[in-house]
């Protein structure tokens, strides 16, 4: 599904301010409640818009280290290994991916001292071969969609 100029200026002011509620979102983009919440609702639909939850920082939990670990699996052992890995809480994402490893996973810690605590209970299953670690020095690009969404905004044939 693609988005158009006022898919994305919705998007973007949702992004701004996720408690704004239809109405004002309505007035601020100039146009009528019901279609506000008509293209919400086809947002939604399509999974353009997943959630409108609170945006977490792992540090502020007390867990101020990032790191990402490249897995190498056991042929076979896809489903049980990402079964294990979602039950770590301290990983937060998980990839599967081409290349080198298998598997991706953004990992927090309380400490550098914790990570390896972290790392062992992840390595800690028969399905994983092997990690690789790197840990985040800095973020100086975090986590963005916005850009995105205005660039797919923008490619949009006119309507």
């Amino acid at each position: 599904m693609g988005i158009d100029a006022l898919d994305g200026r919705l998007i973007t002011l949702l992004d701004r301010e996720p408690r704004i509620g239809v109405l004002e979102a309505s007035r601020r983009l100039g146009v009528a409640r019901g279609t506000v919440q008509a293209r919400l609702d086809r947002l939604r639909a399509h999974g353009v818009i997943r959630g409108f939850g609170p945006q977490v920082d792992p540090a502020a939990l007390g867990y101020p280290v990032t790191a990402f670990a490249t897995l190498e699996i056991t042929q076979g052992q896809g489903p049980d290994v990402r079964a294990h890995l979602a039950s770590v809480p301290e990983v937060l994402e998980l990839h599967t991916t081409t290349g080198e490893g298998d598997m991706l996973c953004r990992l927090v810690a309380r400490s550098n001292a914790d990570l390896q605590r972290v790392i062992d209970k992840v390595v800690g299953f028969e399905g994983i071969v092997r990690a690789a670690t790197a840990i985040v020095m800095e973020n100086p690009v975090p986590l963005r969609i916005i850009p995105l969404v205005e660039q797919a905004a923008r490619d949009a044939p006119p309507s």
